[in-house]
Parts: C-alpha cells; sequence; structure tokens
C-alpha cells in the first residue's frame, strides 16, 4: 500500500510541475478547448493558430491525467483489498480519483476561461491540496491503526502546524506572483492587477516567516531531544526551503527565465511536502493487537 501511495505523491506532484511547463513555454492554449483538443477533435490536428508543438504539450499534459487517475484507482483497489480492511485508508484512498476528477474539470474551466489568472491559480491550489491528501494516505499507510501518539511536546507539535499554515499562506502568495508576472501560458490570457514588485516582496517576506518558523522548530527538537525521524524532517525541510530561496531570488534578477520559473514550481512543491513529512513525524500510531480488532469486530452487532 505504502509503495503506490507513495507514487502517487510522486504522481500528484509530476503533473503539477508539468502544468508550470504548459503555461511558460506558452501552451496554456495549445488545446484551444476542452474536453476537444481541437473543436473538431479530442487529439492534436492542424490549427491555423497553435502550433505543433504548443498542441503537443498541452495534449501531453491532458494525457498524464489519466496516469495519475490510474495510479489513483490502484490506491483504492489495494486498500480495499487489505487484510484486515482499514477504513481510514479507504477513504483517504477514494479521495484522489475524486481529486482527480475534479482537477481535470477544472482545467476545462481553465481552458474554457482563456487562463483567466484565478482558475489558473486555483487549479495550482487543488494540486497542492491533492498533494497533501496522497501523502497523508503514504503516512498512514506506513502506521499502525491504533490513535495518534505524539512524540514531542504539545507545543511543538503546535509550531509544526504553525509552520505548515504558513507554508500554504506561502503558496497562496506565490500564485499571487506568478498569475501577476509574465509567462501566463498565452498571449491571449489575462494577468492580476498588482503591481509586481510589491507583491514579489510581501512573497518574500512570508518566505523569511516560514524559514524563521522551521529554524525555531528544528532547534526545539533538537534541544529536547526529539526522535531521530522528526529531526530529520526538519533538516531536510530547511535545505530545501533555502535551495528555493536560491531558485527564486536567482530568477527574479534574471527577469523570470521560463526554466528558473518551471524549477521554482517543483521546489515549492517539494517544500510542501517537506512541510507535510514534517507534520507527520511529530506523532505515531502503533498497531492495533489483534486481539483488539478481534473484540472490536465482535462488538458491532450483527443486522437481523
Amino acid at each position: 500500500m505504502s509503495l503506490w501511495a507513495l507514487l502517487s505523491v510522486i504522481a500528484n506532484a509530476g503533473i503539477t510541475v508539468t502544468g508550470a511547463a504548459v503555461r511558460v513555454t506558452g501552451s496554456g492554449l495549445g488545446c484551444p478547448t476542452w474536453p476537444r483538443c481541437t473543436p473538431d477533435s479530442f487529439v492534436p490536428v492542424a490549427h491555423p493558430e497553435h502550433s505543433w508543438v504548443n498542441m503537443g504539450i498541452e495534449f501531453g499534459n491532458r494525457l498524464l491525467t489519466f496516469l495519475v487517475l490510474a495510479v489513483a484507482m490502484i490506491c483504492v483497489l489495494t486498500a480495499i483489498r487489505m487484510a484486515p480492511r482499514r477504513r481510514d485508508l479507504v477513504r483517504l484512498a477514494w479521495v484522489q480519483p475524486a481529486g482527480v476528477v475534479a482537477q481535470a474539470l477544472w482545467g476545462g474551466l481553465v481552458v474554457r476561461s482563456a487562463l483567466n489568472p484565478v482558475t489558473v491559480s486555483m487549479h495550482f491550489l487543488i494540486s497542492i491540496g491533492l498533494t497533501a491528501a496522497c501523502w497523508l494516505l503514504y503516512a498512514r499507510s506506513r502506521e499502525g491503526d491504533g490513535p495518534a501518539r505524539a512524540v514531542v511536546h504539545r507545543d511543538i507539535r503546535r509550531l509544526g502546524h504553525v509552520l505548515l499554515a504558513a507554508v500554504a499562506v506561502l503558496l497562496v502568495a506565490g500564485v499571487v506572483v506568478t498569475g501577476t508576472g509574465p509567462h501566463s501560458g498565452d498571449a491571449l490570457a489575462s494577468r492580476f492587477d498588482f503591481d509586481i514588485e510589491t507583491v514579489a516582496r510581501l512573497h518574500a517576506d512570508i518566505v523569511y516567516v516560514v524559514v524563521g518558523l522551521t529554524f525555531a522548530l528544528l532547534f526545539a527538537l533538537h534541544v529536547t531531544g526529539a526522535p531521530k525521524p522528526a529531526r530529520a524532517a526538519a533538516v531536510g525541510l530547511l535545505v530545501i526551503e533555502l535551495a528555493q530561496g536560491v531558485i527564486g531570488y536567482t530568477q527574479y534578477f534574471l527577469a523570470v527565465p521560463a526554466f528558473l520559473v518551471g524549477l521554482h514550481v517543483l521546489g515549492a512543491t517539494v517544500v510542501w511536502i517537506g512541510a507535510l513529512r514534517v507534520v507527520t513525524s511529530l506523532r505515531v500510531r502503533d498497531e492495533v493487537p489483534a486481539e483488539a480488532q478481534g473484540a472490536s469486530a465482535a462488538a458491532v452487532p450483527l443486522p437481523h
């Protein structure tokens, strides 16, 4: 189960990055209609206003949706076939295909709105939410079915949750910057009517808050002798954040080249996964003894 759940995390992170590649290559309307690629065809055909390259990039990203959906359905089937079956894993697994379908339908709205920055921003944020659900499935599949048990002080767990919330705010600020700057995906796409310098500085300020919270969490974990997995997760997140900061400042001073924008989206996705890993490392769930599972099952009244 955990292997397929991890593959689902990777698949959803991957399609998030390829979605950014569609935008930075100007292929956002490579397939100008939805669900068809062109008004007359579901697959790319010659079109007077769109190049084969742009059509191929956009259509390729659409095809990846089916791969992500396939991995999601395998997660569902694997969770259902587990013995004993764990209802929490089944519920989390079903979130994935439902989320992929919702994301595909939203992608159609993105195309039909001519890449309106609001719909494009939500497209990314939905992917981030779906990635969180995939990570939670992965983390839960590696744990027992007992109640959650904290491995650090309550205040440290709260700090971890505050850090996760700050990273979420950072991602929202990031899509505002993206929706204000260049690389809209197509010349016809509109942009947010914000001052790019102002939103970029706000985004940078939130980065400082996130890095500060990460350092504070790492320090607290160190001085309290927290378990090694929790400390390793915090160190990994800090390293990712610093690397992401280097990419961000480099792309800013180089006038936002397309390649670095795509790399920055990859970094943002990895930062989010790293923050989720930190939070799930602050508690564990033990295995429920077989005797307790049997007693619990026996306590459930049978239908007449």
